[in-house]
């Protein structure tokens, strides 16, 4: 049989299939679900709650990602892999809201399916190089691992649920950054973990893509409920618009073109790949869902006092889109991103004024100050 791994042109980026794309589809659901789950439960109960849940969804499409950067995606094989991990997805997905209460097991056994179903298939697709073999054996004896983890959280009371996931989600991000270390097969090294850098930013880019169109069409569903003669719930949804705009920009600038070049270039593709694109992006979208979830708060209450879940949401959200972006680019290049960490500043100090302000406002200044920091980048082009 013909091997299933991605055969690599010298100097030529590896494009992303149309079957990758389908199978994204799945996660505009799963990213709506966190979402509207976070809104519907606006605590922080809710909120850690939607951060593990939007953790795990993360996981499973990236370590997806890192597999058709391996594995050829127009091959027959790979594939129909795709097309069930798209089935087992939406049920994933579908179960999500109610995670932590009735489907929980349908969630855990879903999710498992995903990660050990994967990587077993990984296992045999990579039977042509015997260096990612054997990291796909070891990937696969954590996710075993952390699976029976996942699926004892599922059978578990509710209230106990989130410590078993917790404690899952612990085991599996702790895997990459120790190496797939397994005794008696040792370790994984990233100086074998051939990545097409290409390939990669634009995965990680369409994902952010599927992020800001849910944060759009959050807008736009609530919007279209609203009186179109309030002046105030047109400002909020200019001020939806313009945020999601200008995080667009932000994200897509310069830095996120090289980043494929820096990493195609770099002494250790892998290494840098695994802090660039599977640890710091979780923080820009995180971001995005929660601006998203602003979004919505303000449209439907434009005026008044603004509640602390509101502001957190109004604050939280671009701190964390902010903070996200910058620690993407320190672990590609090493280098401070000072603009987007003074945002940061300049938005954390939006807190003092809250008492005084109404959620229409504070839109309002959250967004300006994305919008200044697009302008500015534009202007002086940070060093990458």
């Amino acid at each position: 049989m013909a091997s299933l791994l991605r055969k690599r042109v010298k100097g030529e980026h590896a494009r992303v299939g149309f079957v990758e794309l389908f199978f994204d589809l799945v996660f505009v659901f799963a990213i709506t679900q966190v979402s509207h789950g976070l809104l519907a439960h606006l605590t922080p109960l809710g909120a850690v709650q939607a951060a593990m849940l939007l953790a795990a969804v993360w996981w499973a499409w990236i370590f997806t990602s890192w597999m058709t950067n391996w594995l050829d995606p127009e091959t027959v094989p790979v594939q129909a892999a795709l097309f069930v991990l798209m089935g087992i997805g939406l049920v994933m997905s579908a179960s999500l809201p109610h995670a932590f209460q009735e489907t929980g097991l349908s969630f855990a056994l879903a999710f498992v399916g995903i990660q050990v179903g994967r990587t077993a298939f990984m296992v045999w697709a990579m039977r042509a190089d015997e260096g990612l073999r054997r990291n796909a054996v070891r990937i696969l004896i954590w996710l075993t691992a952390s699976a029976v983890l996942w699926i004892a959280g599922g059978l578990a009371a509710p209230e106990q649920r989130l410590w078993f996931w917790l404690a899952a989600l612990a085991v599996e991000y702790a895997s990459p950054a120790l190496y797939f270390f397994v005794p008696g097969l040792g370790r994984s090294r990233t100086e074998d973990w051939t990545i097409e850098g290409g390939h990669m930013a634009e995965r990680v880019g369409l994902f952010v893509i599927i992020c800001l169109g849910e944060t759009l069409l959050v807008s736009g569903a609530t919007f279209g409920e609203l009186d179109w003669s309030s002046a105030k719930v047109w400002a909020a949804f200019i001020s939806a618009i313009l945020s999601t705009v200008a995080m667009w920009r932000l994200f897509f600038s310069q830095a996120h073109e090289s980043a494929s070049e820096a990493i195609m270039h770099a002494a250790d593709p892998g290494r840098v790949a695994r802090r660039a694109y599977t640890y710091s992006p979780i923080l820009v979208i995180a971001g995005i869902i929660v601006v998203a979830v602003s979004d919505e708060l303000v449209l439907a209450h434009p005026s008044g006092h603004v509640s602390m879940a509101t502001a957190l949401t109004l604050l939280g959200g671009p701190i964390l889109f902010l903070l996200g972006t910058a620690v993407a680019g320190w672990a590609i290049w090493r280098h401070v991103n000072w603009t987007r960490l003074v945002g940061c500043a300049v938005l954390a100090t939006g807190w003092l004024v809250v008492p005084w302000t109404t959620p229409l406002t504070l839109s309002i200044a959250t967004t300006i100050v994305l919008m200044a920091i697009g302008v500015w980048e534009s202007l002086r082009p940070p060093q990458v």
